[in-house]
């Protein structure tokens, strides 16, 4: 139980950061000086750590912070997809 809760906190943590990344990412409008790869990358680590629970049979309460944090992350790739389109229009546009 321990370790369980040592692990939401990481995850709770790491998720805190979500939430304001995809607010800027709406509000700016544009993906500059966001990183696609790392974005993935995080994509990446959250579907490991999802896999790991189910492989372990241990999907418990934590995993739904999992999946949450897994949602924010693809809401983000995204708004940075479409915010590198927009980019791409207004440069074109000049």
């Amino acid at each position: 139980m321990t370790a369980e809760i040592f692990e939401a906190g990481m995850l709770l943590c790491f998720g805190c950061s979500w939430p304001m990344n995809i607010a800027k990412s709406l509000r700016a409008r544009t993906a500059r000086g966001k990183s696609l790869a790392f974005e993935l990358f995080v994509l990446v680590g959250y579907i490991c750590g999802i896999t790991g629970k189910c492989i372990s049979g241990h999907i418990n309460w934590v995993f739904a912070i999992y999946a949450a944090d897994l949602l924010m992350v693809i809401t983000d790739i995204l708004l940075t997809l479409r915010n590198r389109r927009l980019d791409r229009r207004k440069e074109a546009a000049l």
